[in-house]
């Protein structure tokens, strides 16, 4: 991409909110679980992990201003550094292996004359084939929004 692109781009990217210490320690310690979780082959395995990682966590909460800010830096590094090339995605969300796989077809395509049988099925399914409920309100009112990079539905 040129410079010119780049800059028009950043003119419309949004910008991340102010965090606290603690949000960005939060926000740390939970993207280094899902990180570890794509790591670890075993649920055990990635018990025993996660335990020495919030020891590591533990260990930093009393330290001075700068050592917390040097921890940081340090700690965003090493999460950089192991970041997983594929990373684990639940499977029947956007990116997963499950996601919309054998959807049902519509009853308006099996049916276009409009005549539904009588033990034809009333039940709507989510994007993640999950039966859309009126109360939740996902999809129960028209569409749902995928979104493919936080890899959720709105």
């Amino acid at each position: 991409m040129n410079d010119i692109f780049r800059a028009a781009a950043n003119e419309f990217r949004q910008k991340g909110p102010a965090l606290s210490r603690k949000n960005e320690v939060q926000r740390l310690y939970r993207k280094s679980l899902k990180i570890l979780s794509s790591w670890a082959i075993d649920r055990h395995v990635f018990l025993d992990e996660a335990d020495i990682l919030r020891a590591r966590f533990d260990a930093g909460t009393s330290a001075s201003e700068a050592k917390a800010i040097r921890l940081l830096k340090e700690a965003n590094a090493e999460v950089h550094e192991f970041t997983h090339p594929d990373p684990y995605c639940v499977p029947f969300m956007p990116g997963g292996s499950l996601f919309m796989r054998n959807p049902p077809p519509p009853l308006e395509v099996c049916f276009p004359d409009g005549n539904y049988p009588a033990d034809a099925p009333k039940i709507l399914f989510n994007a993640d084939m999950s039966v859309a409920k009126e109360e939740t309100g996902k999809a129960a009112v028209g569409t749902v929004l995928v979104d493919f990079t936080k890899k959720n539905m709105e």
